[in-house]
């Protein structure tokens, strides 16, 4: 829910798509419940993710020193 509260603060969502992708998480009982969600919400996911570069963060291999390890 953080991501989409993000979405609608960067006007990336409209009101009325915030509420309706939070009611329907709310309602899934399962992930593949939320991947069930109508078409034109996803769109409206997708589209901000990419504004935000949700995909480029999650496919960026981790910096070396990502969890504070010690290599020397």
């Amino acid at each position: 829910m953080k991501t989409i509260d993000e979405m609608l603060n960067l006007d990336l969502l409209t009101a009325e798509q915030h509420h309706e992708i939070g009611a329907w998480i709310a309602r899934a009982n399962s992930p593949e419940e939320i991947l069930k969600m109508p078409a034109s919400l996803w769109q409206a996911v997708e589209r901000a993710s990419e504004v935000m570069g949700i995909d480029e963060d999650l496919t960026r291999p981790p910096s070396l020193d990502a969890g504070g390890a010690d290599l020397g």
